[in-house]
């Protein structure tokens, strides 16, 4: 049986040890986002404390902040998470937003060996989903188990590229799956991100997308790891593989960002450590009655976190207000959704919950990204707002 959003357990299962912290639209004389802090049974605004995320990540011990600065109920986590879902949402009472704001959002691309296997399909098929099996097919048997234990830059792994090379079959992406330098690419904008109850978008005009589950770490100006949550990097085959190129508008669209539900925060319960042991589950449960189970274990990853991080920033780029970095899947459907051969694509209406029981549960709802409500409240707003509700300056008092 399909999970509903209502099922959807949002807080990791040992939630009493975790240190979570989010973020949620407040109403009032001048509604606006705060920081909030997962405590007990209720949520509390850390705003005076902290008015950005990006502010809190920045503080020493920002876990012990969370747990307990002087702070204000919000409300019940059962009735904020209820008034999150998109088709119940009152503006008048709290409700989530995504729990980043300020940070840059970056990915890692090709960091799983099934996922490049896809991205090479992707390639050779030229975004056509019509020839999908014919090319999966003919990559199998060319390249077989042959990238299975190769660890990126290795001398083993160049040797595998000379002999990809020599055979025809080298690939801009075998370049960034096994070659020294990582992909890392912007999957949104700032701000951009939507959160746990809320739509995700894909693009009107693409006929081969799907979710993509990932572990999301959360780091602050000096590119150190602080926290860890859940994020839906939406992606569109058929323009990805039409060319490279489109990278960016295969990844970057209204609503294509979810992250969430909350940020666990590195602490004496959980840490970089345990991320990398992460089983991370994702159910698609379509209005046509369509189920869809994964799960993608980050043991497989070939690239290790800390070096996704260390690749990221470092002497040759800064993030100052810290960036949160999607560390790549290696979930890539195959099984035949519409027709036979064609591998998986979303439906308007699917419900999308990537679950990890150490962070919890992110459900999203698809739907065209040009239906959604546009982006409106940026970097810009958010100054305006923290300034009209005297905030601004506020970190530290």
């Amino acid at each position: 049986m399909a999970i509903t959003f209502d099922e959807t357990p949002a807080l990791p299962e040992d939630a009493p040890e975790a240190t979570l912290v989010g973020r949620a639209w407040l109403p009032g004389p001048v509604p606006g986002p705060a920081v909030v802090a997962v405590r007990e049974d209720a949520l509390w605004d850390l705003s005076p404390r902290a008015p950005t995320m990006s502010d809190l990540l920045e503080e020493a011990d920002a876990v012990a902040l969370a747990r307990s600065a002087p702070a204000a109920r919000v409300g019940s986590l059962e009735e904020v998470i209820a008034n999150s879902r998109w088709d119940r949402r009152d503006p008048s009472r709290p409700f989530l937003l995504a729990p980043i704001d300020l940070q840059a959002i970056k990915a890692a691309g090709v960091t799983f060996v099934r996922s490049l296997v896809e991205r090479l399909v992707e390639e050779r098929a030229q975004g056509d989903v019509r020839r999908v099996a014919e090319v999966r097919s003919r990559l199998e048997e060319l390249i077989g188990g042959e990238l299975s234990g190769i660890r990126p830059g290795s001398p083993e792994a160049m040797c595998l590229k000379e002999h990809l090379q020599a055979e025809g079959a080298w690939s801009q992406y075998l370049e960034v799956g096994i070659g020294p330098d990582a992909e890392i690419f912007t999957k949104a904008q700032p701000m951009s991100a939507v959160g746990h109850g809320s739509l995700i978008g894909i693009h009107p005009r693409s006929v081969w997308n799907n979710p993509e589950p990932e572990l999301v770490l959360v780091a602050d100006s000096r590119g150190r790891a602080r926290a860890a949550t859940l994020g839906n990097d939406v992606n569109l085959r058929d323009f990805e593989g039409r060319s490279a190129l489109l990278l960016g508008r295969a990844k970057d669209n209204n609503a294509s960002c979810a992250i969430g539900p909350f940020l666990r925060l590195f602490d004496e319960s959980f840490g970089l450590e345990e991320a990398r042991r992460l089983e991370i589950r994702l159910e698609v449960a379509g209005e046509d009655g369509f189920h869809l189970s994964a799960v993608s274990s980050m043991r497989e990853i070939s690239r290790d976190p800390g070096e996704l991080l260390a690749q990221t920033a470092s002497a040759t780029h800064q993030y100052p207000d810290g960036f949160a970095l999607f560390c790549g899947t290696m979930f890539a459907p195959t099984r035949d959704r519409d027709r036979p051969g064609e591998g998986f694509t979303h439906h308007v209406g699917d419900l999308v919950v990537i679950r990890a029981p150490e962070l919890g549960g992110l459900a999203n709802r698809v739907a065209h990204c040009d239906r959604i409500p546009p982006w409106t409240f940026g970097s810009r707003a958010l100054m305006h707002n923290l300034a009209a509700r005297g905030l601004l300056g506020a970190r530290g008092q």
